[in-house]
């Protein structure tokens, strides 16, 4: 039997507004190209934002209260990057390996939306269970062409071409290191990051290096982050041609900055 291909790549990091024209606005101000995407059955609308290197940000807004939705409490927390997503092409063999190395998984469910030209896409996706664990990812493999579900529109006036790396806070690296080795399928490598005093383990998934951080003290931005909000995403890093910088975090609505 050949072995299992491990997913190569992020989808898309979904951050969260509780308006979508208000994001819409804010991100085509910060010099992105903004496509409305439609809306779930779940509750929630989306407008995209794409890269030349096949990801995407999906800013989300709920257009009717979901409680039940993943997403809702953090929604509640006050929004802002809220989540990840990894394509896979393998998803059924993906939660199996998972749950082979003793890592909880949900069952694979279908979802979709339909975009504003009435174009309905579907897929399957899986992820933690219930109570939800935002540092990990939800699994997503399509049933409708991936193409159809990215915009096509991927050059922006800012010069971002596609993200460099995320930043997920962490209270224990031992374990989201363990979900994390099993659905990638290698071990990973060990991390310092003394800006953050913050320690963990760094996976490269195809272009994109994601970053587990648990803080080394109980003082420091990660651990002021995981008070405040529990174990989740904390920033990212997007590609550019335009030189570094750092996107006003208000406007952003997360805490970004461009290489």
């Amino acid at each position: 039997m050949l072995p299992r291909a491990a997913p190569r790549g992020l989808d898309n990091l979904v951050i969260m507004f509780d308006q979508l024209a208000d994001a819409i606005a804010r991100y085509r101000a910060l010099g992105f190209t903004v496509i409305p995407g439609g809306s779930h059955a779940n509750g929630t609308e989306v407008a995209l934002v794409a890269f030349a290197d096949g990801s995407y940000l999906q800013l989300m807004a709920f257009y009717t209260p979901s409680p039940a939705h993943r997403w809702w409490t953090a929604k509640e927390w006050g929004g802002g990057f809220i989540g990840l997503c990894v394509h896979t092409e393998t998803l059924a063999e993906d939660v199996a390996a998972v749950r082979d190395a003793g890592v909880p998984m949900s069952d694979p469910e279908r979802g979709g939306r339909v975009r504003p030209d009435g174009y309905r896409l579907e897929w399957s996706m899986a992820g933690s269970p219930p109570p939800f664990m935002a540092e990990m990812p939800v699994l997503v493999e399509d049933h409708t062409p991936r193409d159809e579900r990215i915009p096509r529109e991927r050059v922006h006036e800012n010069g971002v071409t596609g993200i460099a790396a995320i930043t997920l806070a962490t209270d224990d690296v031992h374990r989201s290191r363990g979900w994390w080795s099993a659905l990638l399928a290698h071990a990973g490598t060990d991390v310092e990051r003394a800006d953050l005093d913050a320690a963990g383990v760094r996976f490269d998934a195809g272009p994109h290096a994601i970053e587990l951080l648990a803080p080394r003290r109980p003082t420091g931005p990660v651990a002021a982050w995981l008070d405040a909000r529990g174990p989740s995403p904390y920033a990212a890093t997007l590609t550019g041609t335009r030189g570094a910088q750092s996107l006003d975090e208000r406007q952003a609505g997360a805490r970004l900055r461009i290489l």
